[in-house]
């Protein structure tokens, strides 16, 4: 893994904003941290880039112990939420900032900001100042100033929290297929479910501090490991029942509300009266007038609206 988080846990007094988390992630990913306001994504994203050091536990970059260096001196950038670009300073002014604090050549700084211009495709305005772009435009800029470093690493707060729905959507896939030809791993901090499924590779959803499941999108959706993921990826009927019979990879539930056992597929294997949710997504459901044929999970019921 490019990076490696060891038990870390930060809390702001009595309060654990992030509990013992440890999680690998892999050179190349688009990695999501996903989660309501509150749960720690932020501050454990924080804690990656180096402003906020953690009670306990180690964060590896590459093989190496950075938890106690510095912002400047990890081999990560970050882009903001607020994006927090310097109003006095042209695109191409913006962008070249880090370089320049590097002391790098000039040329070698010019030769980067073309890069990154044509990168994300704003070289007619590479003279104007933030206020004179839109602000799908002032959130390329400042993603051209976060990769012009060539980090191994960059971390995104909410990238797109501040765009409309439909730049947002269009945003995503640029996001994704920047991310692709340059290979840099990006960690995004993100509550927008959506956002995290269309984007990633794998999600981490987290709840009071807690990492509670890291899967694919496709498995997080099929195969929540608990009701909390279950309920918070998508749309979910959930139904409390009992389980009254198992079969291998299968139980039957007899559920309180319903007239009819429902058979659900388990994770793990399930005693009998054990008391269970069942989850059920929208799109599996079929409505007939009339059944086709013995079915499994087939309930009789009246349209009330």
């Amino acid at each position: 893994p490019i990076l490696r988080i060891e038990g870390v846990t930060k809390t702001f007094g009595k309060v654990y904003a992030v509990d013992d988390v440890s999680l690998d992630i892999f050179r190349g990913e688009f990695f999501s941290l996903l989660g309501g306001s509150g749960c720690g994504k932020s501050t454990l994203l924080r804690i990656l880039g180096g402003f906020e050091k953690p009670d306990r536990g180690r964060v590896l970059i590459d093989g190496v112990d950075v938890t106690h260096v510095p912002p400047y001196e990890r081999p990560v950038n970050m882009m903001f939420q607020s994006y927090a670009l310097f109003p006095h300073m042209t695109v191409e002014q913006n962008i070249a900032f880090g370089l320049k604090q590097d002391g790098r050549p000039r040329s070698e700084i010019d030769d980067r900001v073309a890069q990154m211009l044509d990168l994300v495709k704003l070289g007619a305005q590479a003279r104007r100042r933030p206020d004179q772009l839109s602000g799908g435009q002032r959130q390329r800029v400042a993603l051209a100033r976060a990769l012009a470093k060539s980090p191994k690493i960059l971390l995104l707060d909410e990238p797109l929290g501040a765009l409309d729905k439909k730049l947002r959507e269009h945003t995503q896939f640029e996001l994704v297929n920047i991310q692709e030809k340059i290979g840099t791993t990006f960690i995004t901090v993100t509550h927008d479910q959506e956002e995290a499924m269309t984007m990633s590779t794998r999600v981490a959803v987290m709840d009071a501090g807690r990492i509670v499941q890291v899967s694919t999108p496709a498995a997080l959706y099929e195969y929540p490991a608990t009701r909390f993921v279950a309920e918070f990826i998508g749309a979910v009927n959930m139904l409390d029942g009992t389980v009254v019979a198992t079969d291998e990879e299968r139980v039957t539930v007899r559920c309180h509300d319903l007239s009819a056992d429902i058979v659900a597929r388990a994770t793990s294997p399930l005693p009998v009266g054990t008391e269970v949710g069942v989850a059920i997504r929208p799109e599996k459901i079929d409505v007939a007038e009339t059944p086709p044929g013995p079915v499994e999970n087939l309930v009789v019921g009246k349209v009330v609206e």
